[in-house]
């Protein structure tokens, strides 16, 4: 047996496992995004990186010199409402476009326990009850997230015919089931997760042991009501 190279085999792997995992959860990006100069600073680099073209390019549409562009863009100045205007028209894009990212409503949702909303959705007529824990509609991330809390009681049927766009998560809570997903099966006892593409059939295949309770959480992305 070569342990040295499965040794290397093991920290490549969890070198690529931390390099899929881009985004620092602890960075603090609020009090910039609530500063009028970086906001405005944000979408001006962002429309003009969304047609393709440099500050030159953009300095020379608008006349604003380079160094006054990179100030707007890094949040260091606070530009006129005549040079707001002429970004304006060169970005093609409406003035107040420049101050959506102000101040933008962050929600939260919280639910005291035995409080979700009782919803209708397909398992329920199986005798699967669905309790929402929280829902944010119009959220700033692009992604609609509807977490569950799903009781399977001696009434509930086994329902394995669940299919529908987006991720979904399961953390098993209490009791025991079999989960399918696809042409897969996995027990499932309290501690247990199981994430998976929701467009393969999906459901609780046997129950083993009644009551079960097990977190749903189901996300796919959020339609622009305006497109």
């Amino acid at each position: 047996m070569n342990t040295k190279r499965e040794t290397t085999e093991q920290k490549d792997h969890a070198h690529g496992s931390r390099s899929a995992f881009t985004q620092d959860p602890h960075a603090v990006r609020e009090p910039k995004e609530n500063n009028l100069e970086m906001a405005i600073g944000h979408e001006v680099r962002a429309f003009r990186k969304k047609l393709g073209i440099t500050v030159t390019d953009l300095a020379a549409a608008t006349g604003i010199s380079l160094g006054m562009l990179s100030k707007i863009e890094n949040g260091n100045i606070s530009p006129s409402l005549t040079t707001l205007q002429s970004l304006s028209r060169a970005l093609g894009v409406p003035l107040t476009a420049f101050f959506r990212r102000y101040e933008e409503p962050r929600n939260a949702v919280f639910v005291k326990a035995g409080q979700g909303v009782e919803l209708e959705r397909r398992g329920t007529r199986a005798g699967h009850q669905y309790n929402l824990l929280g829902h944010i509609d119009n959220n700033t991330s692009g992604v609609i997230v509807e977490p569950y809390l799903i009781t399977l009681t001696a009434d509930s049927d086994v329902f394995p015919t669940f299919q529908h766009e987006g991720m979904e998560f399961l953390y098993m809570l209490e009791g025991e089931v079999v989960y399918r997903h696809g042409d897969q099966l996995f027990p499932m006892q309290p501690g247990d997760s199981l994430f998976f593409d929701a467009d393969a059939p999906h459901g609780p295949e046997v129950l083993v042991k009644l009551p079960s309770r097990y977190l749903s959480i189901i996300s796919y992305p959020q339609v622009n009501k305006n497109t």
